[in-house]
């Protein structure tokens, strides 16, 4: 895989984490340098692993893979997406219950924007990455790629989410947001 590919598609794996990033900061609206640097984290070592997973894995469940992985990322963005808007409408004072803060929050938006990057894993194990070897590079910079650029999201979110809040309740424009992404997921 050329460098030029390889960065198209960090990027596009990238793009999930950036808008569920985005969100977030919008919901947070001020410098949590610690809950940006753990989302984010989570969100590069996630979009790493998963391809190593599906790499690993396709000898025995390339056929679920394939199958069932967007199923799961479907289900988790719905029902975080949709748990998203239902509470925002039911909060006539305004007050988030999705919280960006939290640990479980965190770690399954980091699963449900990452399982697209267990499918280019299988990819990878039948395009020719035949050994272990071969693997750090398009991790590192699959994993670097989604880390910056949700920081980058976040930056943008607690910038811009003022703008968004005036308009329409961040916790509700966030979950339809991941509801989008849900049917994205679906779709591709």
């Amino acid at each position: 895989m050329s460098l030029t590919v390889l960065l198209l598609l960090s990027l596009s794996l990238a793009m999930d984490c950036f808008s569920v990033s985005v969100v977030s900061g919008a919901i947070l609206q001020s410098f949590h340098g610690r809950v940006i640097l753990r989302t984010s984290l989570l969100f590069g070592i996630f979009q790493a692993l998963m391809p190593f997973l599906g790499w690993a894995t396709v000898s025995l469940f390339a056929a679920s893979i394939a199958h069932y992985g967007h199923w799961i990322a479907f289900a988790l963005l719905l029902f975080i997406g949709g748990r998203m808007i239902v509470q925002s409408l039911s909060n006539d004072d305004g007050q988030q219950s999705f919280n960006p803060c939290q640990l479980k929050t965190q770690l399954l938006l980091a699963v449900a924007t990452s399982i697209d990057a267990l499918a280019v894993g299988v990819s990878m194990a039948v395009t020719g990455y035949t050994s272990l070897s071969q693997l750090p590079q398009p991790l590192a910079v699959i994993g670097i790629t989604s880390l910056l650029l949700s920081w980058a999201g976040y930056l943008l979110g607690i910038r811009f989410g003022h703008h968004i809040a005036k308009v329409i309740r961040p916790e509700l424009f966030g979950g339809i947001i991941l509801v989008a992404l849900a049917f994205k997921t679906l779709l591709t």
